[in-house]
């Protein structure tokens, strides 16, 4: 493997060398197209899970070490931007210091929502996101790592009762779940009073970040049309280790 610190070359990558990113990257879904899976921040780690393959657009198959989340990285964009790495040691947080530091994620979150912004599939370095990127990122400003896709923070936290009806047993800082009985697809952080701040697409949101409400009072069409398709609640109670997830 090459020596910790030395830049990243292409004759270097091997699968399960490390790399610490010294540049805000795109991670794509495919090893063609320009399709995000989603963005991996400067200083974050990659391992290489397939080096450079002749028919992959120069791109390489990653991990990003922080969340498990596997994606390809282009080589020509990195432009020798990466330095070799130790594996990540991840800094787990206790309950109780996890719910100290959900002032500063909801700060993140207010400064966000002040910035100008759209929608983003597949966005988590920002100031345009997707709705897991926006929550993902929030948290790991605080240094609380999520998984990265909303399917996946839902089972990650720890349910809580909720009901458009009775939003009493939410704290600001859960997260808020919604999509369809199979599958959640839509993800926002309570703020208080069964207020939450998301970021939605065009079809059926704001085309960015915004704040919506599950009181059946509300009749805004967004809010509306999440409200009809909540599936729940959850409490971050734990930090990311790392490890893949489904």
């Amino acid at each position: 493997m090459p020596t910790l610190g030395t830049p990243i070359a292409p004759d270097l990558i091997r699968a399960g060398s490390c790399w610490s990113l010294g540049r805000d990257l795109n991670g794509y879904a495919q090893n063609h197209g320009e399709g995000l899976a989603t963005q991996a921040a400067a200083g974050r780690r990659c391992e290489v899970i397939e080096p450079l393959q002749p028919d992959a657009h120069n791109r390489m198959r990653v991990v990003l070490m922080e969340d498990g989340y596997p994606c390809w990285l282009s080589l020509s964009e990195l432009d020798g931007q990466a330095v070799a790495c130790s594996a990540w040691d991840p800094h787990l947080l206790s309950a109780d210091a996890i719910q100290a530091r959900l002032g500063d994620v909801l700060a993140w979150l207010d400064r966000a929502s002040k910035r100008r912004n759209t929608y983003l599939w597949g966005g988590t370095i920002g100031p345009d996101l997707d709705c897991s990127g926006l929550v993902q990122t929030a948290f790991a400003s605080a240094g609380i790592w999520l998984p990265r896709d909303a399917y996946q923070q839902e089972r990650f936290c720890h349910p809580v009762a909720v009901s458009p009806e009775d939003p009493t047993q939410l704290q600001p800082g859960d997260l808020i779940f919604f999509g369809q009985p199979e599958r959640c697809t839509h993800v926002g952080i309570h703020l208080g009073d069964g207020r939450y701040m998301h970021s939605s697409g065009r079809d059926h949101g704001r085309n960015g970040i915004g704040i919506d409400s599950l009181d059946p009072a509300d009749g805004h069409p967004v809010a509306s049309h999440y409200r009809a398709e909540l599936r729940g609640a959850g409490r971050v109670t734990r930090c990311h280790d790392g490890s893949t997830l489904p």
